[in-house]
């Protein structure tokens, strides 16, 4: 008689710190691919003999590609194992980078662009994914490494674009970009751990499930509500910047652009912190200081409307405050999402991202306008009034103790 055999349940994969610190850099590799274009925009428009404001339009239509791709995407996170997935949109990432590059009309780069936006959702693949390997006493901490490394590549992206873009003309960065992109899927194929999918849900359900989530959790309401209005000022703010700085009150080029971006790269290290500081005193007390921040970067980017070296110190500081506190903010809103279904946290983050970045896209085009019709003084009082809306929904909600 054979003995009974009981099975044991898979050990679920270490999030070592060398795996961290790797997915920290597919995501900044992953996420650069959709902030680059920001800093090249007047290129574009001298190169396809557009205008500037039109060619601004290529960073919305990457946003709302990315906002796309994240609704119809990401929740195959929960269905699907992450090695093949992952390295599977990378790959096509990259084609559509080939194609952004090889494009000879804005109509042609402005579809290149989306198919770039949705399928670089890579980094709200990844960033569950490590939530759930995470130890709870520490899935603050490993959220807000992720994010360190994606804000990394949002901002550095536009120091690489502006640069090699002012020396080569704008197709290098997106040819550059389809290299590194690819040489990220080997890496991922080859280090990503083998994951279990945590649902054998159907696709029209898995993507039906994100829309059932915003209407049964207020607490992943919450955090849609804070970051649509964030970021869209966020990215009011980064899209109008490389109009302004290589406009008539400056008169610098892309490469300016790019060192601006340099500068806001600080607010990489700001969010472990962020992290850390959410795991100890629970996502609402963060969320606060945040807002407050961006009421505070628009008071500090009002002094960019003054020109020469004093304006640029200003531009420099204010921008970097916006950014500390719009990816400070993103650390909380997730770990609050986080927390509420571990078993859907792809899901999760699909509703909250794709919010995000519809905010985000709506942002540049709001962006764009403002400047055309009011100058830096108008794209900063955008930014002003998204943060008190945002910072009004705050603190007319009682605030949660921390679990």
């Amino acid at each position: 008689m054979s003995a009974l055999v009981v099975p044991t349940p898979a050990l679920k994969p270490v999030l070592s710190r060398p795996l961290t610190l790797l997915l920290s850099i597919a995501c900044g590799v992953a996420v650069a691919n959709i902030y680059f274009p920001q800093a090249i925009s007047p290129l574009i428009a001298t190169g396809l003999k557009t205008t500037k404001s039109s060619a601004a339009l290529v960073t919305t239509c990457a946003q709302f590609g990315y906002a796309a791709g994240i609704f119809l995407l990401v929740p195959l996170g929960d269905r699907l194992r992450h090695r093949r997935l992952v390295t599977t949109l990378l790959v096509l990432t990259a084609v559509g980078l080939v194609l952004a590059g090889a494009a000879d009309t804005l109509p042609m780069l402005a579809v290149a662009s989306t198919l770039i936006g949705a399928t670089t959702v890579v980094p709200q693949i990844l960033i569950p994914m490590a939530a759930g390997l995470a130890e709870p006493e520490r899935r603050g901490e490993v959220t807000g490494t992720l994010l360190s490394g994606l804000i990394g590549g949002i901002l550095l992206a536009r120091t690489f674009s502006g640069t090699l873009g002012q020396w080569l003309g704008w197709r290098a960065p997106y040819l550059v970009a389809a290299v590194a992109v690819l040489l990220l899927s080997v890496a991922m194929a080859a280090f990503l751990p083998t994951t279990t999918p945590s649902t054998g849900e159907r696709y029209p359900a898995l993507l039906a499930a994100s829309v059932r989530l915003l209407r049964t959790e207020p607490l992943l309401r919450r955090s849609c509500q804070y970051q649509v209005l964030v970021f869209a000022a966020f990215s009011a703010a980064w899209t109008a910047l490389a109009l302004h700085v290589t406009g008539p009150k400056y008169h610098l080029g892309t490469p300016a652009v790019g060192v601006l971006a340099l500068v806001g790269a600080g607010s990489m290290f700001a969010t472990p912190r962020a992290g850390r500081a959410t795991d100890r005193l629970g996502p609402d007390a963060v969320n606060l200081r945040c807002l407050v921040g961006v009421v505070a970067a628009a008071a500090l980017l009002v002094t960019g409307s003054a020109g020469g070296v004093f304006g640029l110190v200003g531009l420099a500081v204010g921008m970097l405050a916006l950014d500390v506190a719009m990816q400070s903010g993103q650390v909380a809103n997730q770990a609050r999402i986080f927390a509420l279904r571990p078993s859907e946290r792809a899901r999760l983050n699909t509703a909250y991202m794709t919010c995000a970045f519809l905010g985000g896209s709506a942002g540049s085009w709001l962006g764009v306008r403002a400047y055309s019709a009011f100058g830096w003084n108008g794209v900063c009082g955008t930014v002003a009034i998204l943060g008190a809306v945002a910072l009004l929904r705050c603190l007319l909600i009682p605030r949660q103790p921390k679990a």
